[in-house]
């Protein structure tokens, strides 16, 4: 089981823009389970670990610095995104 997972966030569904998902994460996984707490009843859990996130410029960065710190690491490869270049004259297009 890895130690941690390298992944690039994907753009949320209200962002337009593209500018937080040029970097790369580094995510510790957890090492135990969340439970309720017995006197609030809030979720919780003694790894402090996986409340760290890292982020670097480049995908190579995070590996280099996860082998620095002998991590086992899971990367998640981002998906490709598809342009489909279209001209605006084409929303007027009466198609039946």
């Amino acid at each position: 089981m890895p130690d941690a997972r390298i992944y690039q966030p994907a753009k949320t569904a209200v962002q337009s823009g593209r500018a937080k998902t040029r970097y790369w994460l580094l995510e510790m996984e957890p090492r135990s389970r969340k439970e309720p707490d017995r006197l609030i009843g809030w979720i919780g859990s003694d790894d402090t670990e996986q409340q760290i996130t890292l982020k670097f410029p480049t995908k190579e960065a995070a590996l280099a610095y996860a082998e620095r710190h002998g991590l086992s690491v899971q990367v998640d490869e981002p998906h490709q995104r598809v342009v489909r270049p279209k001209s605006y004259a084409d929303n007027f297009i009466r198609r039946f």
